[in-house]
């Protein structure tokens, strides 16, 4: 039985019977006793359905409960549900497991007499999950100590145990139990469980050696096989696949998805050691399982006289070692037979059929016994030991009881009969504790007993169980009488001795038409619950269930411990013959009745809605069918012969005394008497019900719906008073509540204001005075009479500076310190200044650093000395202004892998005559080319950039210095030479050439400066590789070394672009300091010895012309100075000293 999500009635609110009888026409009725029709089985299913449907799975009839399995998990089982039904009066909560459950434990509590719960239905309708989930109540509610937990774990963990080895699945269930079994838990005095003891009934054997198809054998063979260890498979000689074992695959279905046979393995083996197993008797258990197994693949093979012989050493082998047995002793055990007649022991040969018989007979043998001494080994683990649990009183017991329902099959035999059997003594009981319960009831308030019409089934019970002429005692009779007793010959003493009974029928005893469906080896009884044929083919063999002598006395020699105790050497002595499988049943059924006679018994009817087990499935055939075997509307209708209803007088005048104006609010008198008044203010008939000691009792349950639904009525009209009645005191409170919580706030919030403005007063007074006497303190070292107004200052400054830094690098803004942060203000700045730096510098992608690096090369060469530089400073540098589509092809294939980094048009004026030509300037990692359409014109490389001498005009300027010295031509000279200059003419010097001595140590003698400027003016010869004017015009000189006759010359070119071309020129060729800026003129090579001048005019617009002179003429926009006045433009600071001399004045 799996249960999963909430269902109706289960939020946390406890709802009695009668709350949901408003919703009964969604829901159905909680207890059948209430419905109105009965008798009618039709009504009966379809309450059942309206509350399957809805989840709710449980409802009574009276005190019995019907549950229907939801093939689903609900969470109705939580610790919460548990604690909502503990304690609680049986119909204050919805019908449920645990309110049964909850009810027997208090009977037992309170009354001291014993109590059971019956718990049967058909195999799959959640018989076993009721056991485990009202175990499970017990173990959570029942008071606790460390002993008691040990027997909760023990009672708790039996449970997978005992599955494993009783439980297999069939067609109808995935863990159906073949056996039945009793329970008895033991509580002391407290409460508590402290102990428990378990009977079980009539294992199903057979399926051991044989399992219908779509069925599997017990459980716990498949979990060893899948669970086992390595290492333990090996030492019991067993293979994982459960295909390798007879035993195991007549069903066809060795695994099934809804059984995880690897967990339920770690289950069993932790129950186990928790049951008291020590890991020696585990082993030796699993080696009878492992025996079984082994047994079922013991092949047999005729000889030439048709003797069976084993054919299958190996697993004798095998049996010897896990049974602890003579191999040679088991061999002959299994192929022949041992008779005692008159004293003497006759040894007779086994055929091939016989010796499967015997093979299958030890096999269900060993299981059977083993299985009964597990459960005696689970019985002295849960048994009350009155050393632990002392207690002055004696225990009480409440039973348990699952056992097998009502079965009828396509194919019924032995077991089935003995199942129905046992369930027409648990209805004959049924029957008669109802209606004595009843009876004491009716007897107990005082109201006159209605006898009852009712089947009793005692006859059928007779039929079955009467001495001499019962079924059982014939089919003793025949497995005991001497001849050739078979199946047939017992059906027709069957025939013969109860051929006149009017629930037994046979072929041979039937009409003409019955006939046709009773086989001649059949017989059908009539059960309380229904017809039912059974086949009496092996009937006998079932019965005796006899066990060779040799394979018995193999057996007694075992040194397996378990199997030693499961054979007792007696039995080869007794020489009484043993009781038959029958017998011994009804005999244990007898006990079991006497049991259940003694005990104050509750029951629970479980019921399956359909045999696909699919969950929200309400099979209506499939349940008609149940409800008829389960003998329920027998039940209600014995329930409903006299009062449908019954409540305490306590119980039914709180519920229903608004419905009168004398009994509401409040009855002051007697319960009786105010149930009498109120009944008589709602009409009721006589007829309709009775007034009893403690209790009325309402025969009609239209009676009951009547005042319920006038009781729906009123709820409205009182839950409007109420919510009037309430509200208006709820404000009320709340206003008088927040009229004091005012008061209190206001009263309170005065006297912390005040107190706050003092403190204030006094705060602000003591700041004033601080910051005075610091103020009259202020040029004083650090004292504690300044220090508070000094770190107020500083405060002040660090806020102010916060508020006001800098906000780019070119933001020069910076706050006045005071005087005493003037050191730490400067030290801040600077690494503001860095941050910002830093952080700019960081924010730089690595193509905007390239710009930067060419803008900072030409501001180097061009600032203040070209006229056209600040126009070119806005004006970002393009990595190339002709594309390779723009260059001619055949020019990219000559100069093969050399990489173009610029390329540029412009125009170059020709060395003799100036004229203008269009040119392509190509400036690779090596050298510039000029290339003219498909032609390399010229290429020069960086290395071939000349150093240009001074000027003719500079050597005229400085010459008539040289000559007062008497030094002759200046550039012939060493720099010896000029040691001997006045400051004066080295300070014109230095002027002229626009040397720049950065040095401020220099100063310090004049020696020194003399030697500085003249190694200067030798340098100034060795800086020039480019020219350019600084006027406006586009025009530079390429000057070019022309050692060899493989240069041409100097070449004079014009760009558009001339302040990116010069900057990007200069850096490619490492010439950035050999770019010279000329005024004036420029003098270039023209040829070997010959060399053109350019002059450079200011002007109104641009023109370039040859002169008259032979001189190339540049009129260009922008101002014209002298040579000397250029040389003034960029003047450093030394310059500036020099300038400043009284002897250096020019």
């Amino acid at each position: 039985m799996k249960f999963r999500g909430a269902g109706a009635g289960t939020n946390g609110i406890r709802l009695t019977m009668e709350s949901a009888l408003t919703a009964r026409d969604r829901v159905g009725v909680q207890d059948f006793v209430l419905l109105e029709n009965f008798t009618s089985e039709a009504a009966f299913i379809e309450n059942l359905r309206k509350r399957f449907k809805e989840n709710l799975i449980y409802t009574y009839i009276g005190s019995v409960l019907v549950s229907v399995n939801p093939y689903k998990e609900l969470e109705i089982y939580t610790k919460q549900n548990m604690e909502r039904y503990r304690g609680v009066s049986f119909y204050e909560v919805s019908p449920h497991l645990y309110a049964i459950a909850d009810n027997s434990y208090r009977s037992l509590r309170t009354e001291r007499k014993d109590q059971c719960i019956l718990i049967s239905g058909e195999s799959g309708a959640g018989k076993t999950e009721a056991t485990k989930k009202i175990l499970q109540y017990y173990a959570v509610t029942c008071p606790a100590s460390q002993q008691v937990e040990t027997v909760k774990d023990r009672l708790l963990q039996s449970n997978p145990v005992l599955e494993a080895f009783g439980n297999a699945k069939t067609l109808r269930n995935d863990n159906s139990s073949r056996f039945g079994k009793y329970m008895d838990v033991q509580f002391d005095y407290r409460g508590a469980p402290v102990g428990g003891h378990i009977l079980n009934y009539l294992l199903e054997k057979s399926r051991v050696v044989h399992q219908n198809h779509g069925e599997r054998n017990f459980h716990i063979f498949y979990q060893l096989l899948e669970g086992g260890e390595e290492d333990l498979l090996r030492r019991l000689g067993l293979e994982k696949s459960p295909q390798q074992y007879h035993y195991l695959v007549k069903g066809h279905c060795a695994r099934v998805s809804s059984i995880n046979d690897k967990n339920d393995w770690k289950v069993v083996r932790r129950a186990l050691s928790i049951i008291s197993f020590n890991d020696s008797e585990v082993e030796d258990l699993l080696s009878i399982v492992a025996s079984v197994l082994h047994l079922g693949n013991v092949q047999f093979a005729a000889d030439e006289q048709g003797n069976a012989q084993v054919t299958t050493e190996n697993q004798i082998k095998y049996l010897a070692r896990l049974l602890a047995v003579d191999g040679s002793v088991l061999r002959d055990a299994l192929t022949h037979k041992k008779i005692i007649a008159k004293g003497e022991e006759l040894i007779s040969p086994l055929n091939l059929e016989q010796a499967a018989y015997a093979r299958d007979a030890l096999a269900k043998a060993i299981y059977g016994r083993t299985f009964s001494w597990l459960v005696n080994k689970v019985n002295k683990s849960l048994a009350y030991k009155e050393g632990e649990f002392p207690g002055w009183r004696s225990t009480t017991v409440l039973g348990l009881l699952d056992i097998y329902g009502f079965e009828v099959f396509q194919h019924n035999s032995f077991e089935q009969f003995c199942i129905n059997y046992c369930n027409e003594k648990l209805q004959q009981l049924f029957i008669e504790l109802t209606l004595k319960s009843e009876q004491e009831e009716y007897e107990s308030e005082g109201i006159a007993w209605e006898p009852v019409q009712y089947f009793n089934n005692k006859i059928i019970c007779d039929l079955v169980e009467e001495k001499f002429k019962g079924i059982i005692s014939i089919l003793d009779e025949e497995c005991l009488r001497p001849g050739d007793a078979t199946d047939t010959t017992f059906l027709e003493k069957l025939e013969e001795t109860v051929k006149n009974h009017p629930h037994f029928l046979t072929h041979k005893l039937a009409d003409q038409k019955t006939r046709k469906s009773l086989g001649r080896e059949e017989f059908r009884l009539l059960h309380y619950a229904g017809e039912v044929t059974y086949s009496v083919a092996g009937f006998l063999d079932k019965n005796n269930d006899l066990l060779f002598r040799n394979l018995k006395e193999t057996m007694c020699n075992s040194e397996n411990p378990i199997i030693n105790q499961c054979f007792d050497r007696t039995e080869l002595t007794d020489k009484k013959r043993p009781e038959t499988a029958a017998t011994q049943f009804k005999n244990s059924l007898s006990k079991l009745m006497e049991i259940l006679m003694s005990k104050e018994p509750s029951y629970i009817r479980c019921i399956k809605p359909n045999d696909a087990k699919q969950a929200d499935r309400f099979d209506e055939v499939l349940i008609r069918h149940q409800v008829k075997y389960l003998g329920l509307m027998e039940n209600l209708r014995v329930r409903r012969a006299g009062f449908a209803y019954r409540r305490k007088y306590e119980v039914f005048l709180q519920r229903y005394k608004s419905l009168c104006p004398e009994t509401w609010p409040t009855w002051d008198g007697r319960p009786h008497d105010g149930v009498a008044v109120l009944v008589k203010h709602l009409g009721y008939k006589q007829e309709e019900y009775k007034m009893g000691r403690t209790k009325i009792f309402i025969r009609f349950p239209k009676t009951l719906f009547a005042t319920e639904d006038a009781l729906e009525v009123r709820k409205q009209s009182l839950a409007t008073k109420m919510q009037a009645t309430w509200r208006g005191f709820y404000r009320r409170k709340k206003f008088l509540h927040m009229k004091h919580s005012a008061i209190a706030i206001q009263s309170w919030w005065r006297g912390t204001l005040g107190r706050r403005k003092a403190a204030k007063k006094r705060w602000a007074v003591q700041i004033i005075r601080r910051f005075i006497k610091g103020f009259i303190y202020r040029n004083h070292p650090r004292c504690p009479e300044n220090e508070y107004f000094l770190d107020y200052i500083r405060f002040s400054f660090l806020m102010n500076l916060k508020r006001n830094l800098p906000k780019n690098v070119l933001d020069k803004s910076w706050p006045t310190p005071p005087p005493s942060l003037c050191e730490a203000s400067q030290l801040l700045r600077q690494l503001c200044m860095q941050n910002m730096v830093w952080t700019y510098c960081k924010r730089i992608s690595p193509e905007w650093k390239q710009q930067l690096e060419q803008k900072v090369i030409a501001s180097e060469i061009f600032k203040g000395k070209k006229d056209n530089y600040p126009q070119s400073v806005p004006r970002l540098f393009i990595s190339t202004r002709l594309g390779n589509e723009e260059i001619n092809a055949k020019v990219l294939q000559a100069l093969e892998n050399e990489a173009i980094k610029y390329a540029v048009p412009v125009i170059k004026y020709d060395r003799k005559g100036y004229k203008a030509r269009a040119r392509q300037l190509l400036l690779t990692q090596n050298a510039a080319i000029i290339v003219e359409e498909s032609k390399i014109k010229q290429r020069i490389d960086y290395g071939n950039l000349t150093v240009q001498r001074a000027m003719t005009v500079c050597e005229q300027a400085f010459c008539p210095l040289l000559r007062d010295r008497g030094i002759g031509n200046f550039l012939s000279y060493p720099e010896e030479q000029f040691h001997g200059l006045s400051p004066r003419s080295l300070c014109a010097a230095s002027q002229l050439w626009g040397f720049l001595v950065r040095d401020q140590q220099l100063l310090c003698s004049w020696d020194r400066v003399s030697q500085g400027a003249v190694a200067g003016v030798k340098r100034l010869f060795s800086i020039a590789g480019i020219s350019v004017s600084s006027l406006s015009d586009n025009l530079f000189v390429l000057h070019v070394h022309c050692e060899d006759n493989k240069q041409k010359g100097d070449v004079v070119l014009q760009s558009d672009h001339v302040i990116e071309t010069l900057t990007k020129t200069a850096m490619q060729a490492d010439k950035v300091n050999n770019v010279n800026i000329n005024q004036g003129s420029i003098k270039f090579t023209v040829g070997q010895g010959k060399e053109g001048i350019i002059d450079f005019i200011s002007g109104s617009e641009l023109l370039i012309a040859k002169a008259k002179n032979g001189h190339l003429t540049v009129v260009s926009t922008g101002r014209g100075c002298s040579s000397f006045e250029f040389s003034m433009i960029n003047v450093p600071p030394l310059q500036d000293l020099f300038l400043h001399q009284s002897d250096c004045t020019l």
